[in-house]
C-alpha cells in the first residue's frame, strides 16, 4: 500500500500520465477530425445516391404521367405502383407520388394506401406543385433516435408541373456504419495508450531513477550523513544534475563541519555564561535563549519562542518600538513579585549582517538585585551618618557659638548648661562612631566570640535584675523564667550588649505606667527569649525594618532620648553571630515584642546539665 502511495505521488506516474495525455490528444484530434470527414463523405454519398434515384423516378414518372391512355392501356395508378415498386432499396422507406391536383397517385407505404385517390394537404408536396420547389430535409425521430431524410420534388414536362414526388430515405445505415468505424477507432486508441503506456514506463523510469536516487540521498542528508554519493548514469542534463549534486554533498559535508564546530563553540559559551542572553529576529521576536536567562526571566524557552522581546521582557513602560531598544542602549527592568526582590540589567546590541542591516538583538541579562541593594543601602547609609553626625555637631557649634561670642561663658547659671549639652552631643556621637565601629568590624568579620558554657536563666536574671534597679518611676519590669536549669554556648558580654539594647528600647518607648515583661522559653533544641513592651508599636508595613540600620518609629523622640538607630542592627548581627534568630512583632499602639532563639547545649549521657 505505501509503495502504491509512493507510487501515485512520484514523478514517474506524472511522465507517463503526461506522455499518455498527449498521446491520447492527438489520437483525438485526429480521431475528431477523420470523424467528421468520414461524415461528411457518407453523407454526401448517400444522398447523392438517393438523388440519383429520385432523378430516374422522376424520369419514369414524366413518362407515364404525360403519356395518353386508351381503354385498353392500363390506369395511371397502375403505371405509378409498377414505377414505384420497381425501385427496391432498403434505405428508401416510402415513396409517394401526386398528381397536378394534389390527388395521391400512389404509395409504397401500406398503412398510407387508403389515401390514394385522395387530396394531400401536406406543405411541403403544396410547395412543390405550386412553387416548383425542391426540398430535402433531415427530420430526427426522438422516439426511436432515427434520421431520415425527405425529399419533396416537382414532376415537371415540357416545363409544365404534372405532379410531385416526396421520398424519404433512411440514413441509419450511414450511421451505424459510423459508429462502427468509432468503434474500431477507440479500440485501437485503447491498445495505441496501453502499448504507450508501457513505453512511458520504461522512458519514465530511465528519466526518474536517477532522481528517485538523488531524494533518497537528500533525505540521508538531511539527517546529517554526507558519506554516499549519487550514481552518474550518463552526461546529459540528468547526469550534470547527478554530478553537480555529488558536490553540492562534499560542500554541505564542509560547510557541515564547520557549522558544527561553531556551534558547539557558541553552545559552550552561552551554557557556561553565568548571564541571560536572549537573540531576536528583525521583527524583535525571540529566537535564541540561554538557560540563565530562562531562571531569570522565569520561563523557558518553549513558552517564549516566538514571542516579542518587548512583552516577555516588560519593556513597554521603557520602550514602544524596537528603535527605542537600540537608543536606550541598557536598562533595569524591575522583576519584583510580593516579598521576592528581583531586579534585572538589559543590554541590548543591535545584530547586523553582511551588508549592515539590523536583523535581531542580542540582550544579555544579569541579576543586579544585590548590588541595587547595596549600593541603596551604602547611599541610605551615608545620608544617615551624615544626618545623624551632622544634628549633634551643629547643636555643638550653636552653643560653641553662643559661649564665645558675648559674655555667656561668664554666666554661671547659663554656661554650665550649654556645656552640658556640648558634653551630652560629644557622648552622642562618641557612642554613634563606636556603634558604627563595630558593626564595621562585623562586617569584615573581624572580631572573635568568646564563647563559654553559660547557665541562661542565671544569667538572664542577673541582666533583668541589673535593670529592675534603675528602672525609672511609673514603668514595671516583670519576668517570666523557667525553673529548670539550662545551658548555652555564648559570649556572655556580646549577649548581654543585646540584651542592653533590646529591654534599653523597651524602655525608652514605654509609656508612663507602662509594663515590660521578659519571657524565656525552653524548646526542643533552642531557648526563646521574648522582650514585650506596651509602647508606640511599629506600624505592620515597616516591622521587617526594625533592624535595619537607623531606622527609628519616632526619630524626633529617639533622638531626644539619645538613641542611634543602630542598636537593633547589632543585636541582629550578634544573635546571627552566635546560629541564633531575631524577628520582632507589633501592633501598632499595643506594643512591641522582640524575640531571639538560641541554640542549646546538648546533654550528656549520664549527666544532667
Amino acid at each position: 500500500m505505501s509503495r502504491l502511495k509512493s507510487f501515485i505521488k512520484s514523478i514517474q506516474l506524472k511522465f507517463i500520465i503526461i506522455y499518455i495525455l498527449l498521446l491520447l490528444i492527438a489520437i483525438q484530434v485526429i480521431g475528431a477530425y477523420f470523424a467528421r470527414q468520414l461524415e461528411t463523405q457518407l453523407l454526401e454519398n448517400f444522398t447523392e445516391s438517393i438523388s440519383e434515384r429520385v432523378e430516374l423516378l422522376n424520369y419514369n414518372l414524366e413518362q407515364a404521367l404525360s403519356e395518353e391512355r386508351d381503354e385498353d392501356s392500363p390506369t395511371i395508378e397502375q403505371d405509378v405502383r409498377s414505377i414505384i415498386f420497381d425501385l427496391d432499396s432498403d434505405d428508401i422507406t416510402e415513396i409517394q407520388v401526386i398528381d397536378h391536383n394534389n390527388r395521391v397517385l400512389g404509395t409504397t407505404n401500406q398503412f398510407d394506401r387508403v389515401n390514394i385517390g385522395n387530396r394531400t394537404t401536406e406543405p411541403r408536396i403544396q410547395r412543390a406543385l405550386s412553387a416548383g420547389n425542391r426540398e430535402e430535409n433531415v427530420v430526427y425521430n426522438p422516439q426511436n433516435g432515427h434520421r431520415t431524410l425527405v425529399i419533396s420534388t416537382p414532376v415537371e414536362s415540357e416545363g409544365d408541373i404534372i405532379g410531385a414526388l416526396s421520398l424519404e430515405a433512411s440514413m441509419e445505415g450511414v450511421y451505424t456504419q459510423l459508429n462502427d468505424i468509432n468503434r474500431i477507432f477507440a479500440n485501437g486508441t485503447v491498445l495505441a495508450i496501453t502499448v504507450s503506456a508501457l513505453l512511458g514506463i520504461l522512458v519514465a523510469r530511465t528519466i526518474t531513477r536517477p532522481i528517485t536516487e538523488m531524494r533518497k540521498q537528500a533525505k540521508v542528508m538531511a539527517t546529517g550523513d554526507y558519506s554516499n554519493k549519487v550514481n552518474v548514469y550518463g552526461e546529459d542534463e540528468i547526469g550534470q544534475l547527478a554530478i553537480s549534486f555529488n558536490d553540492l554533498n562534499d560542500q554541505l559535508q564542509l560547510a557541515q563541519a564547520t557549522t558544527e564546530g561553531e556551534r558547539r563553540k557558541l553552545s559552550s559559551v552561552l551554557s557556561n555564561m553565568t548571564d541571560g542572553v536572549i537573540a531576536t529576529d528583525d521583527y524583535g521576536d525571540i529566537i535564541l535563549m540561554n538557560e540563565p536567562a530562562a531562571n531569570l526571566i522565569g520561563k523557558n524557552y518553549i513558552e517564549v519562542q516566538g514571542q516579542p522581546l518587548i512583552d516577555v521582557l516588560g519593556l513597554h513602560t521603557h520602550v514602544n518600538s524596537l528603535e527605542e531598544i537600540k537608543e536606550i542602549g541598557s536598562t533595569i527592568i524591575d522583576y519584583t513579585e510580593d516579598d521576592h526582590e528581583l531586579l534585572l540589567k538589559a543590554n541590548f546590541s543591535a545584530i547586523q549582517d553582511e551588508a549592515e542591516e539590523m536583523n535581531g538583538f542580542l540582550t544579555v541579562i544579569s541579576d543586579v538585585t544585590e548590588e541595587e541593594r547595596v549600593e541603596r543601602e551604602r547611599r541610605e547609609f551615608v545620608a544617615n551618618v551624615s544626618h545623624e553626625l551632622r544634628t549633634p555637631l551643629t547643636t555643638m557649634r550653636s552653643y560653641l557659638e553662643a559661649l564665645t561670642e558675648g559674655t555667656t561663658w561668664k554666666d554661671e547659671t547659663i554656661a554650665p548648661k550649654f556645656l552640658n549639652v556640648v558634653q551630652n552631643e560629644s557622648e552622642r556621637m562618641i557612642r554613634l562612631v563606636n556603634d558604627l565601629l563595630q558593626l564595621s568590624k562585623m562586617d569584615n568579620k573581624d572580631y572573635l566570640l568568646q564563647k563559654e558554657r553559660v547557665e541562661y536563666i542565671e544569667y538572664i536574671d542577673q541582666i533583668i535584675d541589673r535593670f529592675s534597679l534603675n528602672l525609672k518611676e511609673g514603668l514595671s519590669l516583670k519576668r517570666v523564667l523557667p525553673k529548670d536549669r539550662c545551658y548555652v554556648w555564648m559570649d556572655s558580654d556580646k549577649l548581654t550588649q543585646v540584651l542592653d539594647n533590646i529591654i534599653s528600647n523597651a524602655i525608652k518607648y514605654s509609656p508612663e505606667g507602662g509594663e515590660i515583661n521578659v519571657t524565656v522559653n525552653i524548646e526542643r533544641h533552642h531557648i526563646l527569649t521574648k522582650v514585650s513592651d506596651e509602647g508606640v508599636g511599629i506600624p505592620q508595613e515597616n516591622l521587617e525594618k526594625v533592624f535595619d540600620r537607623f531606622y527609628r518609629v519616632d526619630k524626633a523622640r529617639t533622638r531626644q532620648l539619645g538613641g542611634t538607630g543602630l542598636g537593633l542592627a547589632i543585636a541582629k548581627e550578634l544573635i546571627e553571630a552566635h546560629d541564633g534568630k531575631i524577628w520582632a512583632e507589633s501592633r501598632e499602639g499595643k506594643g512591641t515584642t522582640i524575640s531571639f532563639s538560641l541554640p542549646l547545649m546538648r546533654k550528656k549521657r549520664g549527666r544532667s546539665s
